[in-house]
């Protein structure tokens, strides 16, 4: 239990985690003493400013029971990761140097340092997220390297910038979530409990069924959208959860209530790791451990307390504190200004000889030595294979079931699907009027020119469905990550949500025109060319979408490449007249192959 007033907050307070060591004793009184000898004192706010009621892990029941959620100790040593240079693509920059050190289960331990120090690259590769670059060392996950389909499935990572879907509610997020990340067989209704307590624990009960929104359609606030990208962490009893920023862009209150709500995930027994930039007092006493990166290297690992007496102590008369500044900002300035002077090697190379680091460094070795004895069932999660949870026909009835379903209902998606189609084709009616029946020689053209337009304004049409992609492009790489789905699952998901809606939207529009115009031939020829370069049109947005890196781009690209078509597709120019060494282009453009069947029919 916690115990007020006493000289020892800090080991109080890792007790109270569960999980420290007696052979840490030593490190604790000599950063309690060097905290007291700076004049800081050794603030009982550490021994964790909660109510005992709040943190009792008896109280912590059901999705954050310790039963439910078995910790691992995360270990790591020998850490290098290095990137190409952009000026010279021989050369390497290494984003982290040599780190070692581990992250206990029942703690929460806190990465910071000034900006591109490496926290959030230390945050993916503990976390299996990048494979951009060269990653050298040892990661360890209970003794045991970690498969990356488990890495997807069982670990849990909240990243800075909130990624949801925002024609969903928070509640239906959540349980979207829990449907991909659940077993199949599990039962509806202990998903739907699943959700239910998430709800809970995150405070969110007051919103559950309010929109997420998005920059169309107000919805939810900041803190409850950060709270919510927390919660489809949290849906499947992730055993390791990772968060970058999780109090970025919130305010004072809203972050203490995160942060005090990821505080009950560790003593629930969640490994928890996060970068943190800039806390308040509140949430720096909520940290068991810190540590503290400059330039990719280790300035400081250890007590959360002692971090500030460290770094002064290896630079001293660097800057004094001045008041209203709290420990963590003056921290973060100091070791910021240290960089700036070039100092932050000095900070490194005196953790590097320090007595803290051999004693970090033979607690590690002592970690990586041990036998771990974990669960099979946790052992055989260490080793899985598949990266997600559920068969590929299950995401994809689910995708179908939360996001076609809803997209269907929502103006916004409808509209430039369906409504320019269908006033086109009202004003191609009309124009054409009951022309069909007109055998004069005069009226072949404007027959010829208006199947001609019928084929072509899908593709020009077919701008309005790159915005579906590229704006879904963050979501889906997190989802991905996540291990939500597999690829070809989203795929399939959107090309049956598109094509359903293209085939009944083109046999209206193709009815409007056909029998309105009084056209000859058979309809269903007629409807099935138009429903083909609809596709075709919907294929080369997404294709056009995928491999451009803005919308604008997309935007700008698509139309240029729809109007190349029109010169090669029998009309404007004939087929015969092309030059030779064009003629391939022609035989590539659906175009000419839609208008000729129109013709023909």
């Amino acid at each position: 239990m916690v115990r007020q007033g006493s000289d020892t907050p800090l080991a109080i307070a890792i007790d109270v985690d569960g999980g420290s060591d007696s052979s840490r004793g030593t490190e604790l009184q000599e950063f309690n003493a060097l905290s007291k000898a700076a004049g800081h004192g050794t603030k009982d706010g550490l021994s964790i400013d909660v109510p005992d009621k709040q943190l009792n892990r008896q109280q912590t029941s059901g999705l954050f029971n310790a039963n439910s959620s078995v910790g691992l100790q995360i270990c790591f040593q020998g850490l290098n990761y290095h990137v190409p240079s952009n000026q010279n693509k021989k050369e390497r920059i290494s984003l982290l140097k040599g780190l070692n050190g581990f992250i206990n289960p029942n703690e929460l331990t806190a990465l910071m340092g000034p900006s591109g120090s490496g926290k959030t690259t230390l945050l993916d590769v503990l976390a299996g997220r990048k494979n951009a670059g060269i990653l050298e060392g040892t990661v360890l996950f209970g003794s045991q390297k970690p498969s990356m389909a488990f890495l997807r499935r069982f670990t849990g990572y909240v990243e800075q910038f909130d990624t949801l879907i925002g024609i969903l509610t928070v509640k239906e997020m959540l349980l979207y979530t829990a449907e991909m990340k659940r077993p199949v067989s599990e039962p509806y209704a202990s998903k739907a409990a699943a959700v239910d307590d998430v709800l809970d624990k995150l405070a969110l009960d007051s919103c559950k069924d309010t929109l997420i929104g998005n920059a169309m359609v107000k919805g939810i606030s900041g803190g409850q959208a950060k709270r919510t990208n927390i919660g489809i962490a949290l849906v499947t009893n992730p055993r390791v959860l990772f968060l970058d920023e999780p109090t970025s862009g919130l305010d004072s209150y809203t972050s203490n209530e995160v942060m005090r709500n990821v505080r009950q995930l560790a003593v629930g027994g969640v490994t928890i790791c996060a970068t943190i930039h800039s806390p308040t007092a509140y949430c720096f006493s909520l940290f068991s451990r810190l540590m503290m990166l400059v330039k990719g290297r280790i300035v400081y690992f250890g007590p959360i307390s002692g971090g500030l007496a460290f770094a002064q102590q290896a630079c001293p008369n660097l800057k004094e504190m001045e008041a209203g500044y709290n420990d963590a900002e003056f921290l973060v300035d100091f070791v910021t200004d240290a960089d700036r002077q070039g100092r932050g090697n000095v900070l490194a190379d005196f953790y590097d000889t320090s007595a803290l680091a051999k004693e970090n460094d033979q607690h590690l070795e002592m970690l990586l030595s041990k036998t771990h004895m974990i669960p099979k069932e946790l052992e055989d999660q260490l080793n899985v294979k598949s990266a997600t949870a559920t068969p590929w026909w299950w995401g994809l009835w689910t995708l179908m079931r939360y996001r076609t379903r809803k997209n269907y209902k929502n103006p916004n998606y409808m509209s430039p699907r369906v409504l320019d189609k269908v006033l086109l084709s009202l004003l191609i009616m009309t124009l054409y009027l009951l022309k069909g029946d007109d055998y004069k020689e005069s009226n072949y053209t404007n027959i010829a020119a208006m199947l001609f337009m019928w084929v072509t304004l899908p593709a020009f049409g077919a701008s309005a469905y790159i915005p579906s992609l590229v704006l879904e492009r963050g979501l889906f790489i997190r989802e991905r990550a996540d291990g939500l789905y597999h690829v070809i699952t989203y795929l399939l998901s959107k090309v049956i949500e598109e094509v359903f809606l293209a085939a009944i939207v083109s046999a209206v529009c193709a009815g409007f025109v056909f029998y309105g115009v009084q056209l000859q031939g058979a309809w269903v020829i007629f409807w099935l060319c138009y429903f083909l370069c609809l596709i075709n049109g919907i294929v080369l947005a997404y294709f056009i979408a995928a491999l451009s890196p803005t919308m604008d781009v997309a935007n700008a690209l698509l139309p240029l490449y729809a109007v190349t078509l029109l010169f090669f597709a029998g009309f404007l120019f004939r087929f015969d007249n092309i030059p030779p060494w064009w003629k391939w282009y022609s035989y590539l453009n659906f175009l000419r192959y839609a208008w000729s069947a129109l013709m023909r029919n």
